[in-house]
């Protein structure tokens, strides 16, 4: 394993985390809609996110969009991983790459919740959240692949029986996060007190925050019993009128 001081690359850190948040700001649900000649956040809920566009245009569109932001929260990661692999941070046992991974994927959710190219009101990042962990996860292991994609139909078919949108994309994300977790827990036992293996950990739960936080209002109406259903049988035919969750 090759050594990477941060003192004399700390300006890669800075250019991934700018590259990264621009790719965040670029919404496909904004492009799709305009190609239909329609603006997403005119129509149905107004959030430019995978739900709204389901229905509004129907599932097929609805599973591009997802499709299209997974990757755009899972490709910055997989390019960093394939980067740096092979180096730790000097000093420690740290992988660069178990860094790098959840340091583009913040900085991507950050771009799609906040962007700058839409006055900071983006989507809620589930999608390329869930992207992320999709892409990221098989790092580890490349049998982790169908593992993670299984979970992610476990999500589906959660929503799908429950028809609790909401709750089902962030129990998939809090579930993958756990996943992830256990794994830098395990790997980095002697040296978690150490900075580079604490901000591993800090990332993933980045990402939590970050999604719950985005979702702060679904979750007070679910407890109010306010959260207005996720029927998959209404989204396959586009229903409009639904509130986005």
């Amino acid at each position: 394993m090759k050594e990477l001081l941060f003192s004399d690359t700390w300006y890669w850190f800075l250019l991934m985390a700018a590259v990264c948040y621009l790719i965040g700001c670029f919404n496909f649900a904004v492009l799709i809609a305009r190609i239909k000649h329609k603006n997403v956040r005119k129509i149905g809920s107004g959030n430019p996110g995978t739900m709204n566009m389901s229905r509004e245009f129907g599932l097929k569109i609805g599973l591009l969009n997802f499709l299209l932001d997974a990757c755009k929260g899972g490709v910055p990661a997989l390019v960093s991983y394939f980067v740096f692999r092979g180096y730790v941070f000097a000093g420690t046992p740290v992988a660069v790459s178990d860094f790098t991974r959840y340091f583009c994927g913040v900085f991507v959710i950050l771009g799609h919740i906040y962007p700058v190219t839409m006055r900071f009101h983006g989507g809620k990042g589930i999608a390329s959240t869930l992207g992320l962990f999709w892409f990221a996860l098989p790092c580890e292991k490349a049998w982790f692949l169908p593992l993670v994609t299984v979970a992610l139909l476990g999500v589906v078919a959660f929503i799908a029986w429950t028809e609790w949108g909401s709750m089902g994309s962030l129990v998939g994300v809090t579930g993958l996060s756990v996943w992830q977790i256990a794994i830098f827990a395990v790997r980095y036992e002697a040296v978690l007190s150490s900075g580079w293996a604490a901000a591993c950990l800090l990332l993933v739960f980045a990402l939590n925050f970050l999604t719950w936080f985005a979702h702060r209002k679904n979750i007070v109406r679910l407890f109010a019993g306010e959260e207005h259903r996720t029927s998959v049988k209404k989204l396959s035919h586009g229903k409009r009128g639904m509130k986005e969750m």
